[in-house]
């Protein structure tokens, strides 16, 4: 199991944060841009266990040279069933230096965004604080 789906499966946010390298990019399922750095893809994911409720991890893949990891996961957003991967590169330090989330189906990916966007100014006070 990925040190990061332990961490995100027992609530270590620390645990998360810890396994991010300082210039980690966070790809959204929900934003055209990504967002760069450590202390903001830190509060978005912070932020995203407020959102999810159910969450839990069903399947995972890892490359041959173990720094591609696929970690697939269903939850619930208010109402709608997610499924969605997280999408994880590792450098070669260990830390993860690229995250990239990818859900569905589109209802769910709309209330995931509508519920995220309500906390964004949340988020950015957060990795500007951070």
């Amino acid at each position: 199991m990925h040190p990061f789906r332990k961490a995100v499966e027992a609530h270590d946010l620390g645990a998360v944060e810890a396994m991010l390298a300082e210039d980690v990019v966070f790809t959204s399922p929900v934003a055209f841009k990504p967002y760069p750095g450590r202390p903001l893809t830190a509060a978005i994911l912070r932020a995203v266990t407020e959102v999810f409720t159910e969450f839990r991890y069903v399947r995972e893949m890892a490359s041959d040279d173990g720094l591609d990891h696929a970690l697939v996961f269903v939850a619930k957003v208010g109402d709608r069933e997610i499924n969605g991967c997280d999408f994880l590169h590792m450098n070669e330090a260990g830390e993860i230096d690229d995250l990239m989330v990818m859900v569905r189906p589109l209802s769910a990916a709309q209330a995931l965004a509508a519920a995220m966007g309500a906390r964004f100014e949340q988020i950015s006070r957060e990795a500007s604080a951070g």
